[in-house]
């Protein structure tokens, strides 16, 4: 007997369609109301209903979509705190570090993760956002039409078009690290036809902050010589890719081999690294590192290996040490910087001057590799300006952000007045 009612199944894509569809047709009516609403206080309330409906609209806000991107805000929140001008700081992590800072004027709010908090955001009356979250009115997250400027801060040294396809399009600004990430943006606008943004080079928040505390770790007692294996993720990633094929070789030098896989291995590629632990399980000179902050690890590594993660930078700018780089095909179809006609990512052509290219071939004597590599005088001037080029204003990023997002609040507001008189 045919059953009456059938299970109905949505896959992911339509359902995130749906989700989307569902969250334009609810902002809609929800911003119709609230206008026919306003429209009638005014009415009949003239001045004071202008000022209660002003009084609604939140002057800056923050998303943070996880706790990881807490260092990247901190010295923003810090700033502001230290003027006395008042943040809203939203956050998709129950238990994000902001919330143990005792702040007056930072004003911290959970709400929601996923579509729950898209949600929310997707109807915010604001006049600045600030967020690292890419993909402003392409997936999920849509533009609200009672935010006045939507602004992206860079989370990393590196390109600026490493983002999926149309990642940055749609914000009215975004925060740079280096002036270098600004020349593939302007590409890709004028190739794509869209709105130009303003761009604006203000440092690096989370490198400033870790730099600052690996300064206060205390050198390491009885120190190994230590090989930090930090890899990216995927397919084209070395622990991915080359496995016991890599760590066998180095387990046998006698070293200690420290190996931190990114964080999205563990939800995407965890039978890999259950797979992986069980093999070295045994192993004295093997260990596993999954700690929250990787400075302290960066700190006791004299050489890190790794692909085309960009954790690489994270290590040469803050440790000025020694990297070698197993070259990976990244394939860059699914990245804005596939759509940079004839030029090849500074991320790469940049890793060839600072890193050195550890073959395939190499892996069985890779012990006597790694002792002749070493480090020379054109490896660190390399280097140095890498980390030039990439973390300008170095310790006063949050500092301009906070002057940035201050300034340009106060420019919306009179040009609005101006507008209304």
């Amino acid at each position: 007997m045919t059953p009456l009612f059938l299970p109905l199944y949505i896959d992911p894509g339509t359902g995130s369609m749906m989700f989307s569809v569902f969250i334009g047709a609810t902002a809609t009516l929800y911003f119709l109301a609230r206008a026919a609403i306003l429209k009638v206080q005014i009415l009949f309330s003239g001045r004071k209903a202008r000022e209660a409906a002003k009084a609604g609209i939140k002057k800056y806000v923050i998303y943070c979509e996880g706790k990881q991107y807490w260092n990247v805000f901190k010295p923003v929140a810090d700033e502001f705190e230290k003027r006395k001008t008042v943040l809203d700081y939203f956050t998709s992590a129950k238990d994000d570090p902001v919330f143990d800072e005792n702040y007056e004027y930072i004003k911290p709010e959970y709400i929601g993760e996923g579509n729950t908090a898209f949600a929310r955001l997707n109807m915010l009356s604001a006049d600045i956002v600030l967020m690292t979250t890419p993909g402003l009115d392409v997936y999920q997250m849509k533009r609200s039409r009672n935010v006045k400027h939507y602004a992206h801060v860079r989370h990393g040294a590196g390109d600026a078009t490493m983002y999926r396809l149309f990642g940055l399009d749609y914000f009215d600004s975004v925060l740079l690290t280096g002036d270098y990430q600004k020349e593939d943006i302007r590409t890709l606008e004028k190739q794509r036809g869209i709105k130009s943004k303003e761009l604006v080079t203000v440092g690096c928040t989370y490198l400033d902050v870790l730099a600052a505390r690996m300064a206060d770790i205390p050198p390491e007692e009885n120190h190994q010589f230590t090989v930090l294996v930090s890899p990216s993720w995927g397919p084209s990633a070395i622990l991915s890719r080359y496995g016991a094929k890599l760590l066998d070789p180095l387990v046998q030098t006698g070293w200690r081999i420290v190996v931190r896989p990114h964080p999205q291995s563990k939800k995407s590629e965890s039978t890999l690294l259950e797979k992986l632990a069980q093999k070295y399980s045994g192993t004295p000179n093997l260990e596993w590192n999954y700690d929250r902050d990787n400075i302290y690890i960066m700190k006791k590594a004299d050489i890190m290996i790794s692909d085309f993660s960009s954790i690489i930078y994270d290590y040469t700018f803050l440790c000025d040490k020694p990297v070698m780089y197993v070259n990976a095909d990244l394939d860059l179809r699914m990245y804005d910087a596939s759509e940079v006609p004839g030029k090849r990512i500074w991320q790469f052509t940049t890793l060839e001057k600072i890193g050195i290219e550890l073959k395939e071939e190499q892996f069985p004597h890779i012990g006597e590799v790694i002792k002749n590599a070493g480090d020379s005088p054109e490896l660190a001037a390399a280097r140095a300006k890498a980390r030039a080029e990439a973390w300008q204003h170095i310790g006063k990023a949050g500092a301009n952000i906070a002057e940035f997002m201050i300034t340009k609040e106060q420019k919306l507001t009179a040009a609005a007045e101006g507008e209304t008189k």
